[in-house]
């Protein structure tokens, strides 16, 4: 029997999924790529994402196309916080939640097109955690090590789709990180909810377990993304002289200006984010630096969107994520006034979206004649292969299968930006 899978949203679902995937193989089931017939198809969900119920309306509509007799099962954050409407969609036969999702291979022991069975727990129950990792490719995984979120962001629906903040144990993580490395992962990626939350029942925080990891050989390991509120001087400073953990934040900003920094109930103001940048500039002087930026928020007039753009574009980060504010239920958001159009926010996020182009310019122009360590990852064509530097910049040189899943030295030479900003390079001692 042929299963068929597909992620919405974050780096956290597509480990997930992917681990999800991994369970049921050797149970009866054949995994095929999602565009291809197959006898059942799941979703796993996002509540972030916008429209999901258009979206997932559309997939099942997709996929019983290919075969109208395909069992659709819709699991993850939006199945958590909408069961019901889910539901509703023609042609889904399985909703499960968010501690549900885990159980998949139970639940398809018996299938049955009939009427939709929805099982999932109230978010004030999801307290267990639950490991995973990404199969599949050699070159990284994505590792979670912590789930849910104890923050009360204003516009965010994940702690009612994850539940309070939880984490893995050190042990685990470290026994997943050596099996991966095992199994031939050359660079690994730490994620979760809320990976600077990181704390274990002995008490254990995101920094005991990254000198830990630190001791680890032959293995590149990230952090995908780290509330700025939860950035300690130790965190930047082991950083700074590790071999293994990369010289790559990923920083949630969402508003450069303080007060939609209060409306949006987030644990820092502009000062403290400057303050934290300016810091990881001044230890690791080629540290890569992304960041979050939410544009449209309720109350954000042109006055305060110029203060976020005068704010970037004054501090020394690499680029930029840029989402548009959409309302989500059950938030405090969705209940302030001085809504932002959808005209306004798609001009906003186009001026941040052409801002974060020119600071990935600069970043990528500064590191022109440095010498990087590079994991090829693929084939770009019969002519260039590429990869990414371990302070993230992605660079491509001349095809040889021979660098597939291997790290090697390569001389940034130029920056090309015919596509999309990519650094050309010429390998050293191959």
């Amino acid at each position: 029997m042929n299963i068929a899978f597909h992620t919405l949203g974050c780096k956290l679902n597509f480990s997930e999924t992917s681990f999800i995937a991994n369970t049921i193989k050797d149970k009866g089931f054949s995994q095929v790529p999602f565009s291809s017939p197959a006898d059942v198809y799941v979703i796993n969900t996002c509540s972030v994402t916008e429209n999901a119920n258009k979206e997932c309306q559309y997939l099942v509509r997709k996929q019983l196309k290919l075969n109208e007799n395909a069992f659709i099962v819709i699991m993850g954050c939006y199945a958590q916080l909408k069961p019901n409407e889910i539901a509703k969609i023609k042609g889904v036969n399985l909703v499960l939640g968010n501690n549900e999702k885990f159980k998949l291979k139970k639940y398809l022991k018996n299938l049955r097109k009939n009427k939709t069975k929805i099982i999932h727990q109230e978010s004030k129950n999801l307290h267990d955690y639950l490991p995973s990792f990404s199969f599949g490719d050699r070159t990284r995984s994505f590792l979670k090590i912590q789930d849910g979120c104890n923050y009360k962001c204003s516009f965010c629906t994940i702690p009612l789709a994850r539940g309070k903040s939880r984490s893995d144990n050190v042990n685990n993580i470290i026994n997943n990180i050596n099996k991966l490395k095992s199994d031939g992962v050359k660079e690994i990626i730490l994620t979760g909810v809320n990976v600077g939350d990181f704390k274990t029942n002995k008490n254990e925080k995101l920094i005991d377990l990254l000198k830990k990891i630190d001791k680890i050989k032959s293995i590149r390991v990230r952090i995908s993304s780290i509330e700025p509120n939860l950035i300690t001087d130790e965190i930047i400073n082991l950083i700074a002289n590790s071999k293994i953990i990369q010289p790559h934040f990923h920083i949630p900003l969402q508003s450069g200006s303080d007060t939609i920094l209060k409306l949006m109930q987030r644990r820092y103001l502009q000062n403290d984010y400057q303050l934290i940048i300016e810091k990881i500039n001044k230890q690791i002087s080629n540290a890569c630096i992304g960041v979050d930026v939410i544009v449209g928020f309720p109350g954000e007039t042109e006055e305060l969107f110029n203060e976020t753009l005068s704010f970037i574009k004054k501090i020394n980060i690499s680029y930029l994520h840029v989402f548009s504010y959409s309302e989500r239920e059950n938030t405090k958001a969705i209940k302030m006034n001085n809504i932002i159009n959808v005209e306004t926010k798609k001009y906003r996020s186009k001026i941040l979206r052409n801002l974060s182009e020119k600071k990935k310019s600069i970043f990528y122009q500064k590191n022109i004649g440095s010498i990087q360590e590079v994991l090829f990852e693929k084939k770009i064509n019969n002519k260039y292969i590429s990869g990414f530097s371990k302070n993230y910049i992605k660079i491509q040189a001349k095809y040889d299968a021979r660098l597939i899943n291997n790290i090697q030295k390569v001389k940034i030479d130029s920056v090309n930006y015919e596509n999309t900003t990519i650094a050309n390079g010429k390998l050293i001692n191959i």
